[in-house]
């Protein structure tokens, strides 16, 4: 019960910190959404179509721009706005349908196009999607024109027919087979990558910030008098330790469940998931102890937190892929699974890509308890020495 105590008294005093409040719940949400947004899911290129011309001609090209698959058309009223949003970023690429397009291709003249883009790989892409669209309708003009030069039909009838018999026409289709495995993050929804690698990222980071409480109670001598009065070291580690563990597991069943509820997260088995979350939490507290043990100030071993849980995220996967790693480096691959974070994540791509069960995870979840043995071996060891000295 003593225990339990100290255990809830850290926790209420980390939750009280309103500094606390944004930095663990909100802080991560906020990267979670910034991310998936960003860099999950498929993209779309976003094209704004100004259609100055009301005729059939122009409606038809802009209907066959709204069938690309990978284009999102979006209609816009005047150039300056799509100048503007091209400028921006908000836009990859415009196009203007003149207002003479119609009657101009009725009488055979010539029709310029407007196109604007910055310049780069996503802007002559959409130009080839552009000109694709452009090039199906010239082959219904064509041949509606030829129609008329052979005297027989009216232009306006030989494009009913030609555009009726195009329709018709089989196309010819393209199979697309996939080789091999498929690249994993293809695999995720939008947000569910982003929202794996915060996890791990905060609750290990939350952890280890965590440490300069420890070292607080320790140069105020709460822990000594703690100790003077009948509460032997163990319940004293005991409580100091759970207390660490309970904000980790808070911090991590607050992104868990809130991504799931908000941004629609598959986190594979709940069941699952939870238990890598519970020993994942015990390595973090396990190294907040450790470091609360070995370093005697709170502002430095807040700085080395810092550094230790920013890196060793960026070498275990939580801010580029695993599977990036893998491909591009797989001695970079090899060295990031030093760290608990890649073990964390294997074990969560194997519940959420593989509908692993725990026998598929369970050698995930051993290394991560060893982490986490060693981890508080060393502090309690440590901890003994100091607070008995």
């Amino acid at each position: 019960m003593k225990s339990l105590a100290i255990a809830t008294t850290n926790l209420r005093r980390f939750i009280r910190d309103r500094g606390n409040i944004f930095f663990v719940f909100i802080f991560p949400m906020l990267l979670i959404l910034v991310f998936g947004t960003s860099f999950g899911g498929d993209f779309n290129a976003r094209l704004a179509v100004i259609v100055e011309s009301e005729g059939e001609l122009a409606r038809d090209l802009v209907t066959g721009l709204e069938g690309l698959d990978t284009v999102n058309v979006i209609a816009i009223e005047t150039e300056a706005a799509a100048v503007r949003g091209v400028e921006r970023g908000e836009l990859e690429a415009a196009v203007i349908i003149p207002a003479n397009y119609d009657s101009n291709i009725t009488a055979g003249i010539p029709v310029d196009l407007q196109y604007l883009a910055r310049s780069g790989q996503e802007g002559n892409s959409l130009r080839s999607n552009l000109e694709s669209v452009v090039t199906q309708q010239a082959v219904i003009l064509r041949a509606a024109r030829f129609a008329e030069s052979e005297g027989l039909a009216t232009f306006a009838a030989a494009l009913v027919t030609a555009g009726e018999t195009a329709a018709n026409i089989g196309l010819v289709t393209v199979e697309v087979t996939a080789v091999g495995e498929a690249f994993s993050l293809d695999l995720l929804g939008q947000f569910d990558s982003s929202a794996q690698t915060q996890l791990i990222l905060f609750v290990f980071l939350t952890s280890l910030a965590g440490s300069a409480a420890l070292i607080q109670t320790r140069r105020l001598g709460v822990a000594k008098r703690m100790i003077a009065t009948p509460t032997s070291v163990g319940n004293v580690l005991l409580g100091e330790g759970l207390g660490r563990y309970l904000v980790a597991l808070v911090q991590g069943l607050f992104i868990m469940l809130g991504t799931w509820l908000i941004f629609g997260v598959d986190w594979g088995d709940p069941i699952l998931a939870t238990v890598i979350l519970l020993i994942f939490a015990l390595v973090g507290s396990g190294a907040a102890m450790l470091m609360g043990a070995v370093f005697s100030n709170d502002e430095q071993a807040g700085g080395m937190g810092v550094l230790f849980g920013l890196g060793f995220a960026a070498l275990g996967g939580c801010m580029v892929p695993l599977q990036v790693f893998e491909l591009i480096s797989p001695g970079l691959y090899k060295v990031a699974h030093i760290t608990p974070h890649a073990w964390a994540l294997e074990a969560f791509d194997s519940i959420v890509l593989n509908n692993g069960t725990f026998a598929d995870i369970a050698v995930f979840l051993a290394i991560l308890l060893g982490y986490a043995l060693v981890l508080y071996t060393l502090a309690i060891w440590r901890l003994r020495v100091v607070l008995t000295r």
